[in-house]
């Protein structure tokens, strides 16, 4: 290996603050961990270490007292997952999902909480972080409130590009009723609204199968999403 494994850490947003004694030593205290696709941690369940994904791609989604399955979204490594659950003690804040194979380091709570108390300038970055990430999280919701399928669907499309999509294609969620549940609409509509942007030219299936779509025109998909936005108003 050209480099150690605790410089693997560096890609981490919330490590991007430690120095790397800081580093050396939550690689250290940190235990190793190879999931298959499935659960990770549950919603709800204690959480006694932070979850560093390292490689693979997980999903969290949240089930509502009615029985509705509310699904937040993708990440890839390298991430920390489910930060906020550490901080509050309330138990993880939804369900997490392998939906590849993941690597992952568990950094025990009590390793993760001394790293805040004992360093201003990593408290306060984490701050920061989970701040962005709240204010990304109510933009999200606002726009799957307010804006018609297509042009939610079509922003999805385009913010899993940007994020993931180097070879032009979008992993699924599992599948259109999670996309659905993530968009807050109906499989149904969610549906439709994939039949258009197919017809239209802006999607195509993936190249080699595998539960993804191939984004065939990201400048048009941006204009549909804005013209939508636009009608609404």
């Amino acid at each position: 290996m050209s480099a150690p494994d605790w410089r693997r850490l560096q890609g981490v947003p919330l490590f991007a603050a430690l120095p790397e004694a800081d580093l050396r030593r939550l690689w250290e205290t940190s235990v190793p961990r190879r999931y298959a696709p499935g659960a990770l941690r549950s919603q709800g369940t204690p959480a006694d270490h932070l979850l560093v994904l390292l490689d693979g791609t997980a999903s969290a989604s949240a089930t509502t007292t009615a029985g509705r399955v509310i699904r937040f979204g993708t990440w890839a490594g390298p991430c920390a997952l489910d930060k906020v659950a550490l901080l509050d003690g309330a138990g993880h804040t939804a369900t997490f999902t392998a939906l590849t194979p993941c690597a992952v380091r568990a950094v025990p709570h009590g390793r993760f909480t001394t790293l805040l108390d004992d360093s201003a300038t990593v408290r306060a970055h984490v701050l920061r972080l989970l701040a962005t990430q709240a204010r990304a999280q109510q933009e999200r919701l606002t726009d799957t409130a307010t804006l018609p399928c297509e042009a939610s669907l079509a922003a999805w499309l385009l913010d899993g590009l940007s994020r993931d999509g180097t070879d032009g294609h979008v992993v699924l969620p599992g599948g259109q009723r999670e996309l659905a549940d993530l968009l807050g609409v109906t499989r149904v509509t969610v549906n439709r609204a994939l039949s258009r942007l197919r017809r239209d030219g802006l999607i195509g299936p993936a190249e080699n199968g595998g539960g993804r779509i191939r984004v065939l025109a990201p400048e048009l998909l941006a204009l549909r999403a804005a013209q939508h936005t636009r009608h609404s108003r």
